[in-house]
């Protein structure tokens, strides 16, 4: 039983590792666009 758990555990860990390694990453495209456009502008 203890076992499952840990592996569910583990899953778990990995799935919102890298959920939030993916908001990371979109949030430094939207910066990268947005720095972009200021750039375009002056």
């Amino acid at each position: 039983m203890k076992k499952i758990a840990f592996v569910l555990f583990a899953l778990a860990s990995i799935v919102a590792l890298s959920a939030c390694n993916t908001v990371q990453g979109i949030g430094k495209d939207i910066e990268k666009g947005g720095e972009a456009i200021q750039r375009a502008t002056k």
